[in-house]
């Protein structure tokens, strides 16, 4: 059987800039894919233009998106319109802005169901709060006619979580669904992606920075840094022996209640990708570089099942974990 979805070789420009750089991996039924990096590595507009939302002054510039085995990269809008929702569907990573200020939160789940159903507005408000209710909104037949600005950052999450679940989509990705939340809140919105994924067997992509988040949400990892991934694994091996030198960087930077060693930093800062780039484009801020780093750019290259890094010292990295 095909994955829910496979990304090949994935590339994405702006105003001729090449922010995301063959970018490939693939994700499969009931499986939690998280993507981590700094601001600025490429998680977002990767996520994006899985949904065929290019941002605007963008345009993808190459590479494969298929899911369930069908070719999407190309479709026209009014194809892609079809398929948002339905077999794929985003969790954005702000849900003040995501939500329209000026409709109810009723209407604005109820739209899906409108839209992509057909429903007659009764039903699909009845149905809209079934679906609040489901991800915990108490109260919510009443709640329906309030606006976003009534909510909470928790609750008006929970809304984007209704409707990004609305039509009962094969694919979801979580773009930063925790931001901005304490970790009570952060706590019970993961609790309740992971119940959902359960029950419905969704896969899912969780767009991260927060190492604590994905550790507690994810099966597999994959490192993203200057538009390219650089390594993926399982979250375990990922963690506990990275084998890419940013990959360490990050996992020594995180807080640790296993010890008290002071927190490193990654020096220096990432590379203007406006600029010809040779060599790995973490050479200059690497530790372990030598003078082939700085002179080929290494591709990801298998060191076991489902494990890759892009790093030509990869089992000294390790060694070093």
């Amino acid at each position: 059987m095909s994955p829910l979805l496979e990304v090949e070789d994935l590339a994405v420009e702006f105003g001729g800039t090449r922010v995301v750089r063959g970018v490939s991996f693939q994700v499969e039924e009931g499986e939690t894919v998280a993507v981590v990096g700094e601001s600025g590595s490429g998680k977002s507009v990767t996520a994006q233009s899985l949904l065929g939302l290019v941002p605007h002054g963008a345009r993808l510039a190459g590479g494969h998106i298929r899911i369930e085995g069908q070719e999407v990269t190309g479709l026209a809008e009014e194809q892609w319109r079809k398929l948002r929702g339905e077999r794929i569907s985003m969790i954005f990573q702000d849900p003040l802005s995501a939500l329209n200020p000026s409709l109810t939160v009723g209407y604005q789940i109820g739209e899906m169901f409108r839209r992509h159903r057909g429903l007659g507005r009764k039903e699909a408000r009845g149905r809209s709060a079934e679906l609040m209710a489901l991800v915990g909104i108490p109260d919510a037949a009443r709640r329906l006619d309030e606006y976003p600005h009534r909510f909470s950052g928790g609750m008006r999450q929970r809304v984007m979580i209704a409707m990004a679940l609305a039509l009962d989509p094969r694919l979801l990705i979580a773009d930063e669904p925790t931001t901005a939340l304490d970790v009570t809140v952060q706590a019970q919105i993961l609790r309740l992606l992971r119940e959902r994924q359960r029950a419905e067997r969704l896969g899912m992509i969780l767009i991260s920075h927060d190492l604590g988040v994905v550790a507690r949400a994810a099966d597999r990892i994959a490192v993203m840094y200057a538009g390219r991934i650089v390594e993926t694994g399982t979250v375990p091996e990922v963690y506990e022996r990275p084998a890419h030198p940013y990959t360490r960087g990050l996992m020594r930077a995180v807080p640790s209640l296993r010890d008290d060693r002071p927190l490193e930093m990654i020096g220096g800062g990432p590379p203007d990708l406006s600029k010809p780039l040779t060599g790995c484009s973490f050479a200059a801020r690497c530790p372990f570089a030598r003078d082939v780093c700085r002179e080929n750019d290494p591709e990801p290259r298998p060191l076991g099942p489902g494990r890759t890094s892009a790093c030509h010292f990869a089992e000294e990295v390790i060694a070093h974990a």
